[in-house]
């Protein structure tokens, strides 16, 4: 024989108490939801920069090789009429020669042209490479496209400084280099990206 407090204890659960697990189920489901996203979110992020400090890492190590050993050699045909060209600097361009290893080229020296390319988005910074040998350049068939080093840049800005020849001592810091028959002594190279921080500074003691 049942009891009427057994009907009491079998009944189920009501509406209310239905209700009331239903909405601590959602709640319980609307902030891990949010959690596994906020976390998604951080991983994103962190992924996205160790992704730029790498490629930072990249092209300042490989400016870094290519200045440094970059060659007093003339970039064009020697013209006994004009200045030779050893090392051309401009704010947004520079040229100089280099060894190139061979897995970026043939090997031997190159003709390097560093040049800041403004585009609709941004700017990037591009680097070409041409063959040269006793300043007769000797270009690729087809020619050989500019690889692009980094995009999406605010903006990038080149500086040089030589001994200053009336004092014998180093100079100030120049957008231009004038004296295309020299090396510069020191070379800068200043990136900062439409995101994100800018880069240390590099500066580059060319041989």
């Amino acid at each position: 024989m049942i009891t009427a407090g057994a009907r009491g204890r079998s009944r189920g659960f009501t509406l209310i108490e239905v209700l009331l697990a239903t909405a601590l189920l959602a709640g319980g489901l609307a902030l891990a939801f949010t959690t596994v996203r906020s976390a998604m979110a951080i991983s994103q992020r962190g992924e996205a920069i160790a992704v730029a400090n790498e490629r930072m890492r990249a092209v300042q190590d490989l400016l870094r090789r290519q200045l440094g050993q970059a060659l007093r050699s003339p970039i064009e045909r020697p013209d006994p009429t004009q200045e030779p060209l050893h090392f051309v600097g401009e704010p947004q361009r520079m040229r100089f020669v280099s060894e190139v290893p061979g897995y970026l080229g043939r090997g031997g020296p190159y003709v390097h042209v560093l040049e800041v390319v403004t585009q609709r988005e941004g700017v990037r910074l591009q680097l070409g490479l041409v063959m040269v040998q006793a300043g007769e350049q000797l270009p690729e068939r087809p020619p050989r496209a500019p690889e692009v080093l980094v995009d999406g840049l605010k903006r990038v800005e080149l500086r040089y400084r030589g001994i200053d020849a009336s004092t014998g001592q180093l100079g100030d810091w120049s957008t231009d280099w004038e004296d295309t028959r020299r090396l510069p002594v020191l070379v800068a190279v200043r990136v900062e990206p439409v995101q994100g921080a800018p880069w240390p500074e590099l500066v580059v003691a060319l041989d």
